[in-house]
């Protein structure tokens, strides 16, 4: 072992394995891993060991689909056996509405590019899989690329390639404390002690431990997971394939071939944690005993799907820990404010994404950004906030019991909720506000007309469209009134404050007392921002954008801060209303001593709003003329009430942000997560309209002339209008053109002010022209569908600018 390495990463599982062989792929030799035990102590050992493709994320799909695709690379490589066995693989439905959820994935897949799977019926699943009994099954999804390996033999290969690269591991060798240092981290183990550039947490079980080490409090937990698997059977030996790995979502099972027998694996709904500070230092081959009580009601249901297990005993019982995040998802990248500090933790699915995970965090240490967009397991989409004990255990449970429970696009969890809540949310909640939860923040969706309303949950138009509608007609008619507690909001200032900023974004900087819309991209081109841009004319600029990437968002600024610049995220300072409409600068105008009339459209000034000293800006999201009042926390309840008196004879209405979606669609302005994403550049999104092609230099602009002078982007964002029907499109539904895919929907909804359901989606160039007649399937039905020109409603803009 040497005194110096570039990286040392910790942990011996197969993500830890996967990151030190993907360093060493990408060229980075001088790596070694570090293992307390030996490879695969911990969870890798003992896992089901099943691959599959489908995720909803396509991103995090395709991360999958690169693992599968990678598992016979390594084992030719390392000569390691891993046992990779390639089944195919059954999903069933044995509800109405898991049915219908169900054919509506399968076209969510085939958008995101698994184009081989297909929905099949209860006979079809039962000759696929004769060991299965179907009663109460509708249909089912079959895929080809699932399957299962040998856990330990592809930690194995992993980290046999890698040596074979150049990479070092040493096993038995336990790190006992870190410590940033100048250069990077110091690492002490009982064996010595390692200087590094970089360390990288792939802890599993211990990753809180080795978090702590360098002052991260990592939102993970490990829980219990049960799996059983059964003596030979005789049905079994009788075939002459492998049965398919099957998941019965309503029996909270899955089930594959274990040599002639099978395993059957349980998420069931009554979870147990273990061990919330991270396991004991000793942990690692270890099992806990089975608790067949806990798990009786599940079992129980998986007997009577494979009824031949009725007949035979179960040779071995399996209940290990496993680690999860909050969602589910991994927690992978730089950890914000510990410089050359990694995560690769929180891997559920280790032998399926592990491969993705590798990938993914050595391109990003080596080359500055992955290939793909990863910011459904970017470490970053948390705050501080997930740090809670109470939250950590109540989100992953959550996330444990759900597993393979039905979920809705309008469905609220109430897991760590509520937790932080704009001041004046008692006050809403008793005008009939619906929360939503943005990051760690309760958002009004819209406002009930009574106590007794209560949504139905479903994948189409809900009960409360009609409330949306009238929501939008105050808007579109009158004056609407909503909370922006949930923009995110940061302070930029300081002598290089200007520079810098002119240096970040993409856009001309906005002059005194005046706003703009701002791209910010990577080196790369692809987008880090969509947004905002205010000179207050004091000196100090804002920046605003979306509320849950505040972390994410920050990261990226202090990485890329200069000396003469500071910047402060003001969410936890100020919060505000905004107010759209027609009427909107008449209720303001009550509350102001100066004449608005004078104030441009993205003009921007400092106003005694009433008793309030607030930071106001004339312009709206909705496509309406308005206004975004931004005032300190402790001003939020007073600001309502007074908006709300002076509004009244004008009609003022409290409305969330399920009207904003439609209204905004209407529109065509996007957003992220949606419509803007890191995967996504400029010119693809038509952010480039807001480049300033002619300034100085900015980050990215090689990358957005490359691609404005070259051939221009192979795919753009349109605006679709789509037949009617009883649903609408919420995101990643298949756009089809003459029966070949050419896209997928970015976001939808229903136009209320112009009647019409409405889609945007990222589709190939060649058939973004205004006209095309395409096709898309929502819930699964196919649907017409065509591109129109963007803004349906007010595309001159009259509106908004007043």
């Amino acid at each position: 072992m040497n005194s110096h390495y570039r990286v040392v990463v910790i942990g011996g599982g197969v993500v830890g394995a996967s990151v030190l062989y993907h360093l060493a792929k990408l060229g980075w030799t001088d790596v070694c891993l570090l293992e307390r035990s030996v490879l695969t102590a911990g969870s890798s050992w003992h896992a089901a060991g099943g691959i599959h493709a489908l995720n909803a994320d396509p991103n995090i799909a395709a991360l999958q689909a690169y693992t599968i695709d990678l598992l016979p690379e390594i084992e030719k490589e390392s000569g390691q056996d891993i046992g990779l066995h390639m089944t195919g693989g059954l999903t069933m439905a044995g509800t109405p509405e898991r049915w219908e959820w169900l054919q509506s994935a399968y076209r969510v897949f085939q958008s995101i590019g698994i184009e081989d799977c297909r929905l099949v019926t209860p006979k079809e699943a039962h000759d696929l899989c004769p060991i299965m009994t179907t009663d109460g099954f509708l249909g089912g999804l079959w895929a080809d690329r699932e399957g299962y390996i040998d856990t330990t033999g592809t930690v194995h290969a992993y980290a046999g390639a890698a040596k074979k690269r150049g990479a070092s591991v040493f096993e038995h060798t336990k790190v006992e404390s870190l410590d940033q240092t100048a250069d990077g981290w110091r690492v002490t183990t009982n064996k010595g002690v390692i200087d590094c550039e970089h360390v990288v947490n792939a802890a599993g079980l211990w990753a809180k431990q080795v978090g702590r080490m360098a002052g991260i409090e990592l939102p993970v937990s490990p829980l219990k997971h049960h799996y059983l698997i059964s003596d030979t059977i005789p049905e079994l030996e009788a075939l002459d394939f492998e049965v398919p790995m099957t998941v019965d979502l309503e029996g909270f099972t899955y089930m594959r071939q274990d040599q002639k027998g099978l395993l059957l694996g349980i998420y069931e709904v009554d979870h147990e944690h273990w061990a919330m500070d991270g396991a004991p230092w000793d942990y690692g081959m270890e099992l806990f005993q089975e608790q067949t009580d806990r798990i009786e009601k599940e079992l129980i249901l998986g007997f009577e799907r494979y009824p031949a297990l009725q007949e035979v005993g179960v040779k071995t019982w399996v209940n290990g820990a496993f680690t999860f995040s909050p969602d589910g998802n991994p927690l992978v990248g730089p950890v914000p404010g510990k410089r050359g500090y990694w995560s690769a933790c929180a891997v559920m699915a280790g032998f399926l994404q592990g491969g993705g995970v590798g990938k993914s965090l050595a391109e990003w240490m080596i080359e500055g950004e992955p290939e793909a967009d990863v910011y459904g397991m970017d470490v970053a989409r948390y705050g501080a906030f997930a740090e809670n004990r109470e939250y950590i255990r109540q989100t992953t449970g959550q996330f444990y019991s759900r597993r393979f429970v039905m979920s809705y696009p309008n469905e609220q969890l109430p897991a760590g909720r509520p937790l932080k809540r704009a001041p004046a949310y008692s006050d809403m909640d008793a005008a009939g506000a619906r929360w939503g939860q943005s990051w760690d923040l309760e958002v009004p969706l819209y406002f009930a007309p009574s106590a007794e309303f209560e949504e139905n949950l479903t994948l189409k138009r809900s009960n409360a469209f009609d409330i949306v509608a009238e929501e939008c007609r105050a808007v579109r008619d009158g004056v609407g009134l909503l909370d922006i507690s949930a923009f995110s909001r940061y302070e930029v200032s300081g002598p290089g404050a200007e520079a810098w900023l002119d240096k970040m974004m993409a856009s001309r900087l906005p002059g005194p007392g005046r706003a703009r819309l701002a791209p910010m991209l990577a080196s790369s081109g692809r987008l880090q921002g969509d947004l905002t841009l205010f000179n207050w004319g004091d000196g100090t600029y804002w920046i605003m954008g979306s509320y849950y990437l505040r972390t994410w968002h920050m990261r990226w600024f202090n990485d890329h801060l200069e000396d003469g610049v500071t910047i402060r995220d003001l969410g936890e300072e100020y919060c505000g209303f905004s107010l759209s409409g027609p009427k909107s600068a008449d209720v303001l105008q009550k509350l102001v001593t100066n004449d608005l009339s004078p104030m441009p459209f993205m003009g921007c000034a400092t106003f005694d709003v009433g008793l309030i000293r607030a930071r106001v800006a004339r312009l709206s999201v909705t496509g309406e003329a308005g206004y975004e009042i931004n005032c300190r926390y402790g001003d939020h309840i007073t600001l309502r009430r007074m908006l709300l008196d002076a509004g009244a004879d004008e009609g003022i209405r409290e409305v969330g942000f399920n009207a904003l979606l439609s209204l905004r669609l209407e529109k065509s302005f996007g957003i992220w997560s949606a419509e803007f994403t890191q995967g996504y550049t400029a010119g693809m999104t038509g952010m480039d309209r807001w480049i300033a092609w002619d300034k100085g230099d900015f980050t990215g602009k090689a990358a957005a002339l490359a691609e404005r002078d070259g051939n221009g982007p192979a795919q753009r964002i349109v605006t679709l209008e789509i037949e009617d029907g009883d649903a609408d499109a919420t995101g990643y539904e298949p756009v089809w053109h003459k029966g070949d895919k050419v896209g997928f929907v970015t976001s939808g909804g229903y136009g209320h002010t112009i009647g019409t359901s409405l889609a945007m989606a990222m589709v190939n160039a060649d058939v973004a022209a205004e006209g095309t007649a395409l096709t898309t399937h929502i819930v699964g039905v196919e649907r017409a569908a065509r591109v129109i020109p963007p803004s349906p409603y007010d595309p001159a803009g009259k509106a908004m600018r007043g």
